[in-house]
């Protein structure tokens, strides 16, 4: 009985490992130049084994070929990294109906959000999916959404007020990602859900809570999106989700009794959940419907699941990235306070309007460069759709249908003959005068193309709003916790995480 034990382990393990290292000959059979994988983990073995962050992987694997193309490894499958910007032009604009679709490593299910979100679903679907949701991102409908969002931003600025009065004259200390978070998420929850809820004062609130689980990576979700991408058959049989079910059973519920509501007691707010309503035709809408597909339940509650997904913990990092750069930089943030302080003077109340914020070119100028240096997308990727032919270095290219070419965003935003000396963070490469001169396809932070961010817009004109009262109100400096340089986690996954979190000292301008 041993022996056979032992035997079907060794049968096991063989199989395993020629089913894991079957395509690592791939690009050696087309000559094209490829970083060497390691079984099981690729590419990204240092990622997985949390030796390496995932933005210096891909800075990594990015440095290691000068050439417009070089292969890499997903786990066991060949993935094209395109380094020649004109390529990127061709697979995300010029020739996009070859590459329309992300890679979808979890699968398919109805039943599933992710699977279902519009980042998940392909070609037609895809298209009618993006027009419904287009409306909703539109410059009219951003502004009124800015509205709720100038609200959750008066409230954080209130709530680092009573910080400083609760404190000493030294100024506060804070943990920059745990006040941002709060602050996405009752962005997203108002925008979105039409909730109201104030994380700043109740973080316990089953919203804020559920949000952080969400997003924080553990050895138990890196455990089980492993499952899902070698044993996804297995996981769908045992119907175990992508992400805990009591998350998603939330947001179901969250979702459908909202609509219910309103529909009941007729309220209408300029919102995601008002969009779906609108999209199911039971409430009138100003966009003519571009399609005849009826969406289901699933799909619907799918798009504002991923809106809370993506728009949390990114934005979030957007927002700290960008501060602690301010700290690190105090002529740029003496700079940008100027600006803040003259748009100030000239407004009638206490709050930024959209109109302002959006003509404060330094601002933007900023949130630019903070978005070059760390992107929040550290990489993306296509599908290819149908077979694309090219020439590249001299070599003529094939990429067949199903193949999947991978976007190092991290690696050209930072390559130096794009950006010269590009650690340094320097907010005039984006000034008037010079960012007509930034070469086209290697400043892409919300992605290029049809396939680009739908929420980008919104994205940014949540960043700049609460860096707005954050320099309108405090400087920014170092505080006993601070590390400099900034270290990243290795624990992120692909995430973009510091080692020792964001730790700052707010001193209050208006000091006596």
């Amino acid at each position: 009985m041993m022996w056979e034990f032992l035997i079907l382990s060794v049968l096991s393990l063989y199989f395993f490992y020629r089913r894991a290292t079957a395509n690592f000959d791939f690009f050696e059979k087309r000559g094209i130049p490829y970083d060497k994988p390691f079984p099981v983990f690729g590419s990204l073995k240092n990622v997985t084994l949390r030796k390496r962050s995932f933005l210096h992987a891909v800075l990594d694997l990015y440095n290691k070929h000068k050439g417009g193309i070089y292969g890499i490894f997903m786990q066991s499958t060949p993935a094209y990294l395109i380094r020649d910007p004109e390529i990127l032009r061709l697979i995300t604009v010029k020739e996009f109906e070859h590459f329309m679709n992300h890679r979808n490593i979890f699968g398919e299910s109805a039943h599933d959000l992710f699977s279902n979100s519009i980042i998940s679903m392909k070609n037609a679907k895809w298209k009618d999916m993006r027009s419904t949701l287009s409306p909703a991102f539109t410059g009219s409908k951003l502004r009124h959404m800015f509205q709720l969002m100038n609200h959750v931003a008066d409230d954080s600025a209130k709530y680092l007020h009573k910080l400083q009065l609760e404190g000493d004259q030294e100024g506060v200390e804070l943990d920059l990602k745990n006040y941002a978070t709060c602050f996405t998420n009752d962005v997203i929850a108002s925008t979105a859900f039409g909730l109201q809820v104030n994380s700043f004062e109740q973080k316990d609130n089953t919203f804020y809570k559920l949000g952080k689980k969400a997003t924080t990576v553990t050895w138990k979700t890196t455990l089980r999106f492993t499952l899902f991408i070698y044993c996804r058959g297995l996981m769908k049989l045992l119907g175990i989700e992508i992400f805990d079910k009591s998350l998603t059973d939330y947001f179901r519920n969250l979702v459908l009794d909202a609509m219910k509501y309103r529909l009941e007691h007729n309220v209408r707010r300029p919102d995601m959940v008002n969009l779906l309503l609108e999209a199911r035709g039971l409430l009138p809408s100003d966009s003519p419907k571009s399609h005849n597909r009826e969406w289901t339940d699933t799909e619907m509650i799918a798009q504002c699941f991923i809106f809370f997904f993506a728009g949390f913990e990114t934005v979030a990092t957007l927002i700290c990235f960008a501060a602690h750069e301010l700290m690190e930089n105090p002529e740029v943030q003496e700079k940008l306070y100027e600006e803040v302080k003259d748009v100030s003077e000239q407004l009638e109340s206490e709050q930024v309007t959209y109109e302002t914020l959006q003509s404060m070119k330094y601002l933007d100028m900023v949130v630019s460069e903070t978005l070059r240096k760390w992107p929040v997308s550290i990489s993306s990727d296509r599908v290819c759709t149908k077979d694309f032919t090219f020439e590249v270095d001299g070599k003529r290219i094939e990429i067949k249908e199903g193949e999947f070419v991978f976007i190092p965003i991290a690696g050209l935003h930072r390559d130096p003959q794009y950006y010269p000396n590009p650690e340094k963070f320097d907010p005039a490469r984006f000034s008037t005068e010079n960012k007509d001169k930034i070469k086209p396809f290697t400043y892409i932070p919300f992605n290029e193309g049809p396939r680009s961010c739908i929420a980008s817009r919104f994205a940014l004109l949540e960043a700049k709003a609460i860096l707005y009262y954050l320099i309108r109100d405090f400087r920014i400096a170092a505080s006993k916790k601070t590390v400099i340089p900034l270290e990243l986690s290795t624990n992120g996954g692909f995430q973009l995480a510091p080692k020792h979190g964001f730790w700052l000292k707010l001193i209050s301008r208006n000091k006596k």
